[in-house]
């Protein structure tokens, strides 16, 4: 993943958060830095799981793997965020949403 990519999934995530409280039920309204702190923690996770497992188990890869391991680094998230609240139905819900705005975002430049 290029530096650019990188930097385009952390924007678009950080976005795609402070916009969940308010289409996402059971994911709390998040203020600015709530969210760009939650977008680096999910965007570190990411990194890790991906350098650990390959593409396929990361948050921003493929698949039904990809999906849950988002929607698990979303739900343990909150507890590293200040006033972030996740259940877990609004963990899932937020991962389908990231991954239907990754999919249209590009993240490499070709």
């Amino acid at each position: 993943m290029s530096w650019i990519g990188a930097i385009v999934r952390f924007v678009v995530a950080a976005l795609v958060l402070m916009v969940m409280g308010y289409i996402v039920p059971g994911f709390s309204h998040l203020g600015f830095w709530s969210a760009l702190l939650a977008a680096l923690i999910i965007a570190l996770a990411g990194y890790i799981i991906e350098a650990m497992f390959g593409k396929s188990a990361s948050p921003y890869g493929r698949g039904f793997i990809g999906f849950l391991v988002a929607a698990i680094v979303i739900y343990f998230t909150q507890f590293l965020v200040p006033g972030m609240h996740v259940s877990i139905l609004g963990a899932l819900l937020a991962a389908f949403v990231i991954g239907l705005v990754d999919l249209f975002i590009p993240t490499a430049v070709r």
